[in-house]
């Protein structure tokens, strides 16, 4: 699985958690839904900044959706 993917599936992990719609997220972080789709999918190459963004609008640091991407990485894997 591809890094894009991967902090896709963890940006729609901590969403999930939080109950946040797409749209809520997007709103939070100032960009658009369509957006926050496309990265949950990993069709979407975010920048950096874009992926801070993302971790604010959970309430998250970087760190921690790139500590819950190897994780979900790791599951699959076995």
């Amino acid at each position: 699985m591809d890094l894009a993917s991967q902090f896709g599936q963890a940006v729609r992990r901590h969403r999930e958690l939080l109950r946040l719609s797409q749209e809520a997220l997007a709103d939070r972080a100032g960009i658009d839904r369509t957006y926050i789709s496309g990265v949950e999918r990993g069709i979407r190459n975010p920048t950096l900044s874009v992926m801070q963004r993302i971790a604010v609008a959970l309430g998250s640091d970087l760190d921690v959706i790139f500590a819950t991407a190897r994780e979900l990485s790791v599951r699959q894997e076995k």
